[in-house]
């Protein structure tokens, strides 16, 4: 007697399902209101017809002999320094590191933000570069500023952790609050 109530109430509970299911049909075509948000519209909305635009940007890797190398990732414009050091921190393409390109970047390297202030580059970072030794902290902070310069820091760069600036080693083994582009020269691909 239980199973026969059983079947009973999935066969009623089947019937009710295939009514909400049922679908008129009908002889003449019906429009289909347009969406309100128009999100194959070329422009964004709620501007005044404004365009996305993106451009190719330099960032700085380490390629297979130890130089730094430009490889080029696509940033929307205008290019603002916190968005060229994200691509950065992304780290070279499956296909960059088959190339022998790597990051002296520290493995969960805090990005805390990047701006320009008269082409000064300031990066805020969470933790000091100075975990790693000599050599990594310098090739680190090479990528940063070269990345940097190309983003529009061409007076230079100064890193502050949480907030409070930090000198950086410089290749020549000296410390200075603003390093620049010329400091890196050397490491750059012939």
């Amino acid at each position: 007697m239980r199973r026969a109530r059983v079947i009973l109430l999935v066969f009623c509970g089947a019937l009710v399902l295939a009514g909400c299911t049922l679908v008129p049909t009908t002889n003449t075509p019906s429009t289909i209101a347009k969406p309100g948000f128009q999100l194959l519209s070329p422009t964004i909305p709620g501007t005044n017809k404004g365009k996305v635009t993106f451009v190719n940007q330099p960032v700085y890797f380490i390629d297979a002999t130890g130089h730094l190398s430009p490889s080029s990732r696509i940033v929307a414009t205008p290019v603002s320094l916190d968005a060229v050091l994200s691509e950065l921190l992304l780290g070279p393409t499956s296909i960059e590191r088959f190339a022998g390109y790597s990051s002296d970047l520290p493995k969960g390297f805090v990005l805390v933000g990047a701006t320009l202030r008269n082409k000064l580059g300031i990066i805020d970072i969470a933790t000091p570069l100075s975990s790693l030794s000599a050599k990594h902290q310098v090739l680190a902070l090479g990528q940063l500023v070269l990345s940097a310069y190309d983003a529009g820091a061409t007076a230079g760069v100064e890193i502050t952790v949480a907030g409070s600036p930090r000198d950086s080693l410089l290749p020549n083994g000296t410390r200075q609050l603003v390093v620049t582009h010329a400091d890196f020269a050397s490491f750059l691909y012939p």
